[in-house]
Order: C-alpha cells, then sequence, then structure tokens
C-alpha cells in the first residue's frame, strides 16, 4: 500500500464519517438554537431544559436514520474489506 492509496482511504473514512454523522449533528445543533432562542426570550435558564430536548431529537434522529446509517457504514466495510482482500 502506498501513500495514495492510503490518503484516498483516510479520505473515503472521513467523507463517510461525515455522511453519517450530519444528520444528528444539524438536528442537535436546531434543536439547541430554538432551544436557546426560547430561553432568552422567556428568561428561563434551566440546564435540563436544553438538556433532555436533544437527547430525544438524538434517540428520534437514531431510530429513523438507523437503518440508513449502517447500510453506509456496511457499505464501506465492505468497499474495505474487498481492497483488503484484493492486495
Amino acid at each position: 500500500m502506498d501513500a495514495d492509496i492510503a490518503m484516498h482511504l483516510l479520505a473515503q473514512t472521513l467523507l463517510t464519517a461525515a455522511k453519517v454523522a450530519s444528520p444528528i449533528l444539524l438536528a442537535t445543533l436546531l434543536v439547541g438554537v430554538v432551544i436557546s432562542i426560547f430561553q432568552v426570550v422567556t428568561q428561563i435558564q434551566e440546564m435540563t431544559l436544553t438538556f433532555i430536548p436533544k437527547l430525544v431529537v438524538v434517540v428520534a434522529m437514531f431510530l429513523a436514520l438507523g437503518a440508513w446509517m449502517m447500510a453506509v457504514v456496511v457499505e464501506f466495510s465492505k468497499h474495505l474489506f474487498g481492497l483488503v482482500a484484493g492486495m
């Protein structure tokens, strides 16, 4: 394995990780912004008010997109195992 193949695999790994993680991160970011605006408007400074909705959104996103996320990771793993078998 030369450096070009290693760099290509690293780039693919990082892109796959970003593709899998981005829906959850974006949903959590959106909920955090909405809750922060709500806290500023109502002046309620409760810590659980930010934590519980984010936790619920993360669980809901995992339930909704878990199969797709697993399919992406499995496809990437199959690709890597195919490359290893071909060397």
